[in-house]
């Protein structure tokens, strides 16, 4: 099992020359994060359309089935409330580091 934060270890981490061993941050982590987080966007919002596509076909009689309209929405209502939540999760985050005292 990886430790990509370093917090397993021990309180203190691991020491070179008896100073902390801080783990060293690639750059392109945020890049990796940002990456991951516009993928899911565009998948919810694809998801959205087809739910929305699937209701108006529904409506204008071009579909038929009721479940298959029923799912599509459902999953997109099931992304939509994933991403509200992990955007709630990193408003709390965002917080915490606010009052964090340097």
């Amino acid at each position: 099992m990886s430790d990509p934060v370093g917090l397993i270890g021990g309180a203190s981490g691991p020491l070179r020359d008896g100073q902390p061993v801080r783990p060293q941050s690639d750059p392109t982590d945020g890049e990796a994060f940002r990456k991951a987080l516009f993928g899911q966007l565009k998948e919810a919002s694809e998801m959205r359309q087809d739910a929305d596509k699937a209701v108006e076909d529904l409506m204008t009689g071009q579909r038929t089935d009721l479940e298959g309209v029923l799912l599509a929405t459902q999953k997109a209502d099931t992304a939509f409330q994933l991403l509200q939540q992990m955007r709630n999760k990193v408003m709390e985050a965002y917080q915490e580091v606010q009052q964090m005292r340097v």
